[in-house]
């Protein structure tokens, strides 16, 4: 029976939890498929192009393409989608760094187009919604990449970070410990969450009015702490 490139995917991504991707290589994808290593290349023409549809497989339950963004309310799917990714590329080891540096694919094209049509209904011009959907995107990979790092080396770690004792004579980070030690990461990552909407809010607005300045100025962004329900209350592979 000829190989099919979906098996192809799903074995990688299963060695990709077994050994991390370090331990992924063409010859060992193919000892798991039970070929020989040109055999792979009939379905992809290098390890990046594997990656990348290892990783569109990696989101496309999470993201499905036929979602339809709703320009009324941008906030919400913003940030649904943004949680849906992180959760998605947390659900595999290495998640994070697979999908770092990927491009979508041609079939991901025509979901990449549909969220810009719905930002620029929204009040975005072209450009602008474009920086607002690769500022979230890497927001969420360099989140991601941070998180898998911690944890995974968590029980190397010979004693808990930031002791007590080490903060003693230190008020303002003895204050705000509970950031440091990243004891909530679902709570951290949504505080960025949300000043990044409210950064891209404001930025509408602005473009709205034909102030001076949009996406690549200088400009002021505040925000203070929130919960989810501020992210989409208050206000990437792409696809």
């Amino acid at each position: 029976m000829a190989l099919q490139r979906d098996e192809v995917v799903r074995t990688a991504l299963r060695v990709l939890n077994e050994e991390g991707i370090d331990g992924l290589s063409t010859r060992r994808l193919a000892r798991e498929l039970g070929v020989q290593s040109p055999a792979l290349y009939w379905h992809f023409k290098n390890k990046r192009e594997l990656l990348d549809l290892m990783a569109e497989a990696m989101l496309a339950e999470a993201l499905p393409p036929d979602r339809e963004p709703d320009p009324e309310h941008w906030p919400e799917w913003i940030a649904a989608d943004a949680r849906a990714k992180r959760n998605a590329l947390l659900a595999y080891r290495d998640g994070a760094r697979v999908h770092a540096g990927t491009l979508p694919t041609e079939d991901e094209l025509p979901a990449v187009e549909a969220q810009l049509s719905a930002l620029c209904r929204a009040g975005l011009r072209p450009r602008t919604a474009l920086r607002l959907l690769l500022t979230v995107d890497r927001y969420i990979m360099g989140w991601v990449t941070e998180e898998q790092a911690w944890r995974q080396d968590a029980a190397e770690r010979a004693r808990p970070p930031f002791p007590d004792e080490a903060l003693r004579e230190l008020p303002l980070l003895s204050e705000a410990v509970d950031v440091l030690r990243m004891t909530d990461h679902d709570a951290d990552f949504e505080y960025g969450l949300r000043v990044l909407v409210e950064g891209f809010r404001a930025e509408i607005a602005r473009e709205a009015s034909g102030e001076p300045g949009g996406a690549g100025a200088p400009g002021d962004v505040s925000a203070g702490a929130g919960s989810r329900e501020d992210v989409t209350g208050a206000g990437h592979r792409l696809a």
